[in-house]
């Protein structure tokens, strides 16, 4: 593995970790907001 591809590799990593991090916030609100509309008011 080169430099360059070792570089890409860490950039792809923390790119990756960046959108699980997005995914897991838009599935919590998606949770909430079932939750809200689920209750009986």
């Amino acid at each position: 593995m080169t430099v360059s591809e070792a570089r890409r590799l860490k950039e792809l990593e923390a790119e990756n970790s960046k959108l699980k991090r997005l995914l897991a916030d838009a599935e919590l609100d998606k949770a909430a907001l079932k939750d809200l509309l689920g209750r009986k008011w």
